[in-house]
């Protein structure tokens, strides 16, 4: 181990466990020098599954996991799943040949522009410094959040670099510690809770990586107030009882209509997105909201009042202002019926064009599930169904690969990292049609990663459904928005999977079936669900609303 890539490899194995990719030219003798460091590979079929697959991997664990693809069109593959990464603030590390250093050549672009449009910055490597750049990147990585290229030139893959530093010599990553609210701000938020009648605490996923779970549901006994999260939070307070679920589209009306009632809402790692905020319609005007974030400031104009700060220290903090000054709870939450609010239309067997009604095989699947499990969703009008019907144990259990920069077809590479991250649970896939041909080429990844613990549901209704809900009802022509039926079904087949075409709930049961089965005697599970593109999902309702104004 002597090469410049032998010295990444090298530095790359001391932080990371799993790497996921697609070998070419330009990372050939990185893979090969990684075969002999105690990081596991795990090949994927396309070069943006393989950045996928390691992003999945650290929302399933919390672990960093690295991608690697070659150079020129290797790279330029990874490009939205880079984006994707970026935007969901999602530590990853892709290792990507690059031009060599002295010149680029006919089929070379340039990376670093490419990857700077998409936020993502590079780090390249030389023949003194690979290891140390190594740990750099990782670090930039881990401490601002974000994708990040580590760039190998092509000529000096192989190049001659001497023994790579002993482990124990290697530069240490060094991360900020948490930022510490400002006191006297908790003080006022303390002072505004313990006076609140109808307090509300929301939390979103920087709440869920600060660990914040257990002192935001200390903070929830000691005011007594309704809790709620984000789509990418759900099952982060400990009480379920009082618990509201996700916020947005993806709620219940009823529960909506509570949150409304609150008078002081703090929100705890949560950016306020549209689609958490019902396009300006979660709150009530009156209602005194404050934001506890990262961020340098109130990230929606419904916030009164912002903190600055880590969304743990804060709630520890707050918790503890209020238990030193004797607060009371306010008493709201036991006063509230809380089960009318979870209720769900449960549909219908079939819908009016005869094809399934999607909400009621969502509510079935969610019996028949396995409940330990780990939900990954691609993106598309489907994915209300999954986050509506299915619950999940923890925020770590429910990945949405694709929803921060409006993506599809990240699905199928998904189910290779939270199989990596949770070797025990099942992982059930989420996906429609239109998602699941442009992923296609990890077909085989997830079914060779997964085997008897995967399961897919292909959400089948032979449109692009967002674009028939939104552009169809516009008057738009609908024939680009249509995909003629797919047997996904045969070709699940095709890569050693079980195929199940579900027409009617009873075609169902093949899952419980599976599920009674032992992991190691049986196949990963497609169900090609045909369902009515008819149904909307009620958070496009809100979609459609607002693009109507």
């Amino acid at each position: 181990m002597t090469s410049v890539s032998a010295h990444v490899a090298h530095a790359l194995a001391a932080h990371v466990d799993h790497v996921f990719g697609v070998m070419g030219n330009g990372n050939a003798a990185l893979l090969d020098a990684l075969d002999r460091t105690s990081a596991r590979y795990t090949a994927l079929r396309h070069e943006a599954g393989g950045v996928v697959a390691a992003d999945a991997c650290f929302r399933a664990s919390g672990r960093l996991a690295a991608a690697t693809a070659t150079y020129g069109a290797g790279f330029t593959n990874t490009l939205t799943a880079l984006a994707e990464a970026t935007q969901a603030r999602i530590p990853v590390v892709l290792v990507a040949g690059d031009a060599p250093t002295t010149g680029a050549r006919p089929w070379d672009v340039d990376q670093a522009a490419m990857a700077a449009a998409a936020g993502v910055t590079t780090f390249t490597v030389g023949r003194e410094d690979a290891a140390a750049t190594t740990v750099r990147a990782i670090e930039h990585a881990l401490a601002h959040r974000t994708a990040v290229v580590l760039a190998i030139p092509y000529d000096l893959a192989t190049a001659e670099a001497g023994e790579p530093p002993a482990t124990e010599a290697l530069p240490p990553v060094t991360l900020p510690a948490p930022l510490a609210p400002d006191a006297a701000r908790l003080d006022g938020v303390a002072e505004l809770l313990a006076g609140a009648r109808r307090p509300f605490l929301l939390a979103g996923r920087g709440a869920w990586l600060a660990g914040a779970g257990d002192e935001l549901g200390r903070l929830a006994e000691l005011t007594g107030a309704v809790t709620a999260s984000t789509a990418l939070a759900r099952g982060i307070f400990p009480d379920a009882g009082h618990d509201l679920g996700v916020t947005g589209g993806f709620g219940q009306e009823a529960a909506m209509a509570l949150v409304r009632e609150a008078d002081v809402a703090v929100v705890f790692g949560a950016g306020l997105n549209q689609f958490t905020m019902r396009f300006g319609q979660l709150f009530a005007p009156g209602t005194r909201v404050v934001q506890v974030d990262l961020a340098a400031e109130a990230t929606s104009p419904a916030v009164t009042d912002f903190v600055a700060g880590d969304a743990r220290l804060a709630a520890s903090g707050i918790a503890d202002r209020l238990e030193s000054a004797g607060a009371t709870p306010s008493g709201w939450r036991e006063s509230v019926d809380f089960a009318p609010l979870r209720r769900l239309d449960p549909g219908d067997d079939a819908a009016p064009d005869g094809r399934l009604d999607p909400r009621r095989v969502a509510a079935r699947l969610a019996e028949l599930l396995p409940e330990d499990r780990v939900v990954v969703s691609d993106g598309g009008h489907f994915i209300g169904w999954a986050n509506m019907y299915w619950p999940v144990a923890s925020p770590d259990r429910m990945l949405m690969v694709g929803t921060a920069f409006q993506s599809i077809g990240l699905g199928l590479p998904s189910v290779a990292g939270a199989a990596a991250a949770k070797p025990e649970a099942a992982i059930v896939l989420t996906t429609g049609d239109g998602g699941g041909l442009m992923a296609l080429a990890d077909l085989e990844s997830a079914v060779r990663t997964a085997g008897g613990r995967g399961i897919a549901v292909v959400w089948n209704d032979a449109a692009y459904g967002a674009e028939v809900n939104l552009y169809g009802l516009m008057g738009y022509a609908e024939a680009p928005m249509l995909i003629p039926e797919v047997d996904f079904a045969g070709l699940a087949s095709a890569v050693g999977a079980e195929g199940v075409v579900v027409r009617e709930l009873a075609d169902l049961d093949r899952l419980a079936t599976w599920t009674a089965e032992p992991v190691d005697a049986r196949p990963f599970l497609v169900l090609d669900c045909r369902i009515s593109g008819r149904v909307i999902a009620p958070y496009q309702h809100e979609v459609i609303a607002v693009n109507s104004r």
